[in-house]
């Protein structure tokens, strides 16, 4: 499909900067299998769901992958690099994008932080492994495990999208505001939005409704901010972002699926490792490993059955997933609608709450 069907245009009043306090205050549009909106609240979201219904949450948890070096031992030059980590490989290597690859060669070494703050040196220091395309660069890191993650905490701040990094500056809010409440397994670099609106008072009242909460891991990766340069989907490639689902958990949501209970994915991560482990009768399977998986119209879904997430970027292959779970013009009505209404729209904005209307 061609990639300007998922443009539309969004006044930058729109973009929301902070989130809503409190966060179940935000808005809600839902989306019925027949096209009809209705404008609600995420506080009434146990109202909008069924005793039994399955709530699947992302539980990753965003680390401080924005970090800002300069190169050293190459002559008298230092100049200065900026590094968003995106997966992580193994205990000590990170693949990254990098504004100043070009200033960079394999065997280059990167240094981060400020003299007197990080393992008394001050310092954490990166060697180039490999140069990718469009400034994705493979760093291998003097720490290991826990004590490079201890270093990144460190001298890292939180990777805001670029859509509200390049209008404020990070703080210590952000902290707090881009990350989950349930967030436990460290290891993404962008937020699983759809989960920022929830807070132990909401949970406590799904709970109580009768709603089964069950939780995956997906590390969500930098690559969900980069532009689409192809003109043609199929031309597109997805960067891997590494996920994991026990076998507990698998077989928890197969029983779920097979009783005729509805899987409802909290955001488009949740969805998409979801959709990863799902064979074609709906079942789930363990899952250990990373996925490229790209949802377009014409996907037919295995085991998700409604989806809540946030307003996403005009041709993004988020509003492509979208669009292939409740149909092109649905979506492009309802974005309409809510652009109409002043909904705030991307990671800090307001929500959704989609029927399955797709293959």
């Amino acid at each position: 499909m061609r990639v300007d069907q998922f443009d539309f245009q969004l006044p930058d009043e729109l973009i929301a900067l902070r989130p809503a306090t409190p966060r179940e205050s935000a808005r809600l549009l839902t989306v019925s299998t027949d096209g009809g909106l209705a404008d609600r609240t995420v506080d009434d979201l146990p109202s909008l769901l069924e005793p039994g219904d399955v709530l699947v949450f992302n539980d990753t948890k965003v680390i401080p992958a924005q970090l800002e070096g300069r190169r050293i031992g190459r002559g008298t030059e230092e100049p200065s690099v900026g590094v968003t980590l995106h997966q992580r490989l193994d205990g000590a290597t990170w693949k990254a994008f990098v504004r100043g690859a070009r200033k960079l060669q394999p065997g280059d070494t990167v240094r981060f932080g400020n003299e007197g703050s990080v393992c008394l040196l001050g310092t954490l220091d990166a060697v180039v492994q490999e140069k990718g395309e469009a400034g994705e660069v493979t760093f291998a890191f003097a720490f290991h495990g826990a004590a490079l993650d201890e270093a990144i905490a460190t001298v890292g701040s939180i990777p805001l999208p670029p859509y509200i990094a390049t209008r404020r500056p990070v703080d210590d809010d952000d902290r707090r505001d881009y990350q989950t409440i349930y967030s436990r397994e460290a290891g993404a670099v962008a937020a699983p939005t759809a989960g920022l609106h929830f807070t132990p008072s909401l949970m406590e009242r799904l709970a109580e409704r009768g709603v089964v909460t069950e939780f995956l891991t997906l590390h969500v990766g930098a690559g969900t901010f980069l532009p689409m340069k192809a003109d043609d989907t199929q031309d597109h490639r997805m960067h891997a972002e590494t996920g994991h689902i026990d076998a507990a958990t698998a077989a928890r949501l197969t029983e779920a699926k097979r009783a005729g209970r509805r899987i409802v994915a909290v955001g488009t991560t949740s969805l998409r490792l979801l959709e990863s482990a799902a064979a074609d009768d709906g079942s789930i399977a363990p899952f250990s490993g990373s996925t490229e998986i790209f949802i377009t119209p014409g996907y037919r879904f295995k085991a998700v059955d409604r989806l809540m997430t946030n307003f996403h970027l005009p041709r993004s292959t988020l509003f492509m997933l979208v669009s292939a779970f409740s149909g092109l013009e649905t979506m492009q009505a309802a974005y309409a609608h809510a652009i109409a209404g002043n909904y705030r729209f991307y990671s800090y904005g307001d929500a959704c709450l989609l029927d399955r209307t797709g293959t």
